[in-house]
């Protein structure tokens, strides 16, 4: 008779061992499914970004020119490991990837590289790779919610608990027992990393995060097939990474709900190609100009009543130098979303400059409200006082932000944000990616998981 694992390290690894395609539900993998699909948006996107291309060339000089994994940008194979390492790199610059709220959490940019590159190493059913990208959500966000808010103040959670994410989903893959697992996650968790510092000076470390997360995750759960140890309580031991990076972890998170709560099925999707600290902000203010019939020039001033993490992320990005910087001030954002209805990739490179951007966001400001804080990260409310150069205050709210499972994205509209993506970068052609993402959409029925794009010629 099996003895149950007890604690909450070995139970969570238990599960991702265990998990089987025809155990979770069918409306969780028809969701998967969504954000597989649009994660490719996100990650064919990358192309021609520097930071993604400069660690795609890395991985290119260190890596096999003929390896079984694709490397999207570049129309290339590599190893698994290179692979994943690229891809996740090229999936996070675009800042369109999807969001967990409650862990504050970005899933499909450190677990679908790893899967796929693992999935392509092995040969594996499409089945095989939806059930090792749930083993990833699932583990994921349950390791952001236990590491809690004084995590993420410092630690970029899609760093720190992407390497375990992406080692549950590279360990289902790689047919891991429980023990297994839970070796994986130990070495997974002693590499786990990312700083927010990066921000204040526009550095290029966001990608960094999301590439040495998803490698670093693959290649635990690889040691851990072939016998490599790690620590048995890395997420909750006395020298664990609640000890040494969070001050309200709770390990019950660690567990909860484990096969009944499908905590994949939360995630949002993004609509803003912006941080999703500013999206429900940005939904609200879009709110008030749209029932007030009002134009850029009508504003005044803007306060954003926002939480706490807003704050401590969005605060020291002052006069942003960088696009990608941009996407992390709350006024630019919010002066794009006043000019053109919503804040897209286009409008970021061509409009993030410009005298009337700058002008809208040196009207806006940020203040810690006690409500949106309190529902914070279980709930992300925008809520907006606008005050208008004739002398009218106005209020907006928004409960749930667009992309939100309340306000999800239908499959035109996924299938549309890929699209749009792939043209922005040049990535890939409307051809290319129409079917691409049909094979996707059906990835279930597939018996192999082969290269979603046509090689380079």
């Amino acid at each position: 008779m099996n003895t149950p694992p007890t604690s909450p390290t070995a139970q969570l690894a238990a599960f991702a061992a265990d998990l089987r395609f025809d155990a979770i539900p069918a409306s969780v993998i028809a969701k998967t499914e969504d954000l597989l699909v649009d994660w490719f948006g996100s990650a064919v996107a990358g192309k021609g970004a520097r930071p993604v291309e400069t660690i795609t060339s890395f991985a290119a000089s260190m890596g096999p020119t003929d390896g079984p994994a694709e490397v999207l940008i570049h129309r290339s194979r590599s190893s698994a490991y290179f692979a994943a390492m690229a891809n996740a790199a090229a999936s996070h610059v675009a800042e369109q990837d999807d969001v967990h709220n409650g862990s504050v959490f970005h899933p499909a940019t450190v677990v679908f590289p790893a899967a796929l590159a693992m999935a392509q190493t092995l040969g594996s059913s499409g089945q095989q790779l939806l059930t090792a990208a749930v083993a990833g959500y699932e583990v994921g966000i349950r390791v952001g919610e236990f590491l809690g808010r004084s995590h993420y103040k410092v630690f970029h959670t899609t760093g720190t608990a992407g390497t375990l994410a992406a080692a549950a989903a590279a360990g289902s893959l790689l047919g891991l027992n429980a023990a297994q697992m839970q070796h994986a996650f130990g070495s997974a968790g002693t590499q786990s990393a990312g700083l927010w510092e990066f921000l204040r000076t526009a550095a290029d470390s966001k990608q960094l995060h999301t590439a040495h997360a998803a490698a670093a995750g693959l290649m635990s759960a690889w040691l851990a097939r072939d016998g490599f140890t790690g620590a048995a309580h890395i997420l909750e031991g006395p020298q664990g990474m609640a000890a040494g990076m969070s001050s309200d972890a709770d390990p019950a998170k660690l567990s909860d709900g484990l096969g009944t709560r499908w905590a994949t099925a939360e995630t949002s999707f993004k609509y803003h190609a912006s941080c999703r600290h500013t999206h429900p902000a940005a939904d609200a203010l879009l709110q008030v100009m749209q029932v007030n019939d009002l134009k850029p020039a009508d504003l005044a001033r803007v306060v954003t009543h926002v939480h706490q993490g807003a704050i401590d992320v969005l605060g020291p990005v002052v006069n942003p130098a960088t696009v990608h910087q941009s996407k992390f001030s709350m006024g630019t954002v919010l002066g794009l979303v006043a000019r053109f209805g919503h804040a897209g990739l286009v409008e970021f490179d061509k409009h993030f400059q410009e005298d009337l951007t700058v002008a809208l966001r040196d009207k806006v400001a940020m203040e810690l409200d006690a409500e949106v804080d309190a529902a914070y990260p279980r709930r992300w409310i925008g809520k907006v006082t606008v005050t208008t150069t004739d002398g009218r205050t106005l209020q907006g709210r928004v409960d749930e932000p667009k992309g939100d499972p309340g306000n999800t994205l239908s499959r035109d509209e996924i299938t549309a944000k890929a699209q749009r993506l792939a043209a922005f970068s040049g990535g890939a052609s409307e051809a290319e990616m129409a079917r691409a993402i049909d094979a996707l959409w059906t990835i279930a029925k597939s018996n192999k998981v082969g290269p979603l794009l046509p090689g380079a010629a």
